[in-house]
């Protein structure tokens, strides 16, 4: 039974919430203090109580796929703090439900829920829980990776979280393997952060019977979930039930039966709970500040790794072009001898921007550009955000992928990137001499056009092995910083940047990003398949509207 002091509490949250349901038990809604945290209402912090600033706050970030029980979760956690007991026959939500369709998850939003002026009454402490609804609905990817933006958003707004206890992973006890939707919303989560938050990763398991969930363990064994290991080395993991606490039985049998059932999962909920505030009592909680600023460096290297590659892609084509114009002067080694003027055509290259085209890998239809430098600085996974200085690619306004380093100002966001192409262009040997600026009265200017070619196409090809080289220390400081080192943008890059390795010769490095392409391909195999069926609905979804 909860003590005079928890009682009292328990009856004056009463007073201020708003009666749902009669029961027994009697459900009620908190009523809390609503504040929306950005522009397109997809960040909001729901308060109830007020804050002391002189007590401690927790903060757990709450994931998992839609239909585990993240909502239940949250709300039996609130109750746990509240000092709600079996005996008071009361319960308390948090969490309101909203309308929703059958292709809908419950909200749009991650929502922040803070819980104030309980402290002392269970912990000494007060809790926030961030919510992650949207993760893996039937809305598609596009959706689940704003959440993420989201995230990063929250994570460095002056008004939001800097500070993180726990990332509590939700899996059902029942899971005795993780599915695609589930490993691809761990990874979209875990790649915000940065190594130093793996011991503060653990796994919630809900609708749990109180026994060893090891169907649950064992399923985020095999998916290779980072996080928090005991000294049996498995995931450190809370158990939870999530049995609705309202029976409609005909007998008064049944309705005993029902008690004593609800009455265990209620306990396994408070031992769970009992355990888990102890866990947020004794770590050491993570700043999220600092994992911004990994997060800032990830983006920043993951784009550099993809600005390389299309600068690569550039310098193959200026070779390819300097090469057939050497071909093509050969062929006129007697007209320049004679200094005649002469029409070549090669085929030559340059830089078009096009409209981005959505493929099975990314869905994004924007990206960060240079106009000065025609490059593309960020891409893909270019989030949302107006002011392009916040664009995690810059620093100090200014960009740290584009080869000019040019301020924001010069940057622009939208649906089209640029391309490497060729196209075929006349040209004369006039016109050569002139590009070369040579001097007809210098002295054996008839070779003239030919040696700078050849001394362009040594610069060119110089410069290829320093790109590729500056790719590869980009992906291999992912694998320093990263909890998840290689994300789904990166590795689509590692097949081309193995090739050009294999040109340089070094076998030692080819053989380590292959290592990484192997790892890649088994983290994100299950994404991959997500991604893909995405795209199938996706596209079907399309088709069935022009038809």
């Amino acid at each position: 039974m909860a003590c005079k002091d928890t009682s009292s509490k328990i009856q004056d949250t009463i007073a201020i919430s708003t009666r749902i349901d009669q029961g027994p038990p009697a459900r009620y809604q908190l009523v809390t203090k609503k504040q929306y945290l950005d522009d397109e209402d997809m960040l909001r912090r729901c308060t109830f109580g007020e804050r002391d600033p002189s007590k401690l706050n927790k903060t757990i970030l709450i994931v998992g796929e839609t239909g585990t029980g993240k909502s239940s979760l949250i709300n039996a956690m609130v109750n746990y703090v509240l000092g709600v007991e079996w005996e008071d026959k009361v319960w308390f939500e948090i969490v309101e439900e909203e309308k929703k369709s059958l292709t809908e998850s419950q909200t749009t939003a991650i929502t922040v829920y803070e819980v104030f002026g309980c402290e002392g009454l269970r912990v000494p402490y007060s809790l926030t829980f961030i919510d992650t609804p949207g993760y893996g609905d039937t809305r598609g990817i596009q959706e689940d990776q704003q959440i993420s933006g989201k995230l990063f958003e929250l994570f460095r707004s002056t008004d939001g979280i800097h500070e993180l206890e726990a990332v509590g992973l939700v899996v059902k006890a029942s899971d005795n393997r993780l599915s695609d939707r589930q490993k691809y919303i761990f990874d979209a989560v875990l790649s915000l952060f940065g190594k130093d938050m793996e011991k503060n990763i653990v796994a919630l398991i809900t609708h749990s019977d109180g026994g060893e969930p090891t169907n649950a363990l064992k399923a985020l064994e095999v998916a290779k979930v980072p996080g928090a290991k005991n000294e049996k080395n498995q995931s450190v993991f809370f158990l939870f039930n999530n049995r609705k606490l309202k029976a409609n039985c005909e007998t008064e049998k049944q309705a005993k039966k029902e008690e004593t059932i609800m009455n265990t999962a209620f306990e396994t909920s408070q031992e769970g709970m009992e355990e888990f505030t102890e866990f947020l009592g004794r770590i050491t909680p993570q700043n999220v500040k600092m994992t911004e600023g990994v997060l800032r460096e990830r983006k920043q290297l993951e784009a550099c790794v993809s600005n390389l590659h299309l600068r690569i892609e550039m310098i193959e084509l200026k070779q390819n072009e300097i090469k057939q114009t050497q071909e093509a002067l050969e062929k006129h080694k007697i007209d320049m001898d004679e200094n005649k003027n002469f029409s070549i055509t090669v085929p030559t290259c340059y830089k078009e921007k096009v409209p981005i085209e959505s493929s099975w890998w990314h869905l994004t239809k924007r990206a960060t550009t240079c106009s000065v430098c025609e490059e593309n600085c960020h891409y893909p996974d270019c989030w949302l955000v107006k002011d392009l200085s916040w664009c995690s690619v810059m620093k100090e306004s200014k960009c740290t992928v584009c080869t000019g380093k040019c301020p924001s100002s010069k940057h622009v966001k939208e649906n089209k990137i640029y391309v490497g192409t060729t196209k075929n262009v006349t040209t004369t040997y006039e016109d050569l001499k002139i590009k070369y600026e040579i001097n007809e009265k210098a002295a054996g200017e008839k070779g003239n056009v030919l040696t700078r070619l050849h001394m362009e196409l040594e610069h060119v090809t110089l410069q290829k092995p320093k790109l590729v080289e500056e790719s590869y220390q980009c992906v291999i400081k992912l694998e320093e910083i990263a909890l998840k080192a290689i994300s789904l943008s990166a590795a689509v890059h590692l097949d081309f940047l193995i090739d050009k390795m294999k040109e340089t010769g070094n076998t030692e490095k080819v053989q380590k990003l292959e290592e990484m392409k192997k790892r890649a391909e088994e983290e994100h195999k299950g994404t991959l398949d997500y991604f893909k069926a995405g795209m199938s609905k996706r596209w079907n979804h399309l088709w069935g509207k022009l038809n």
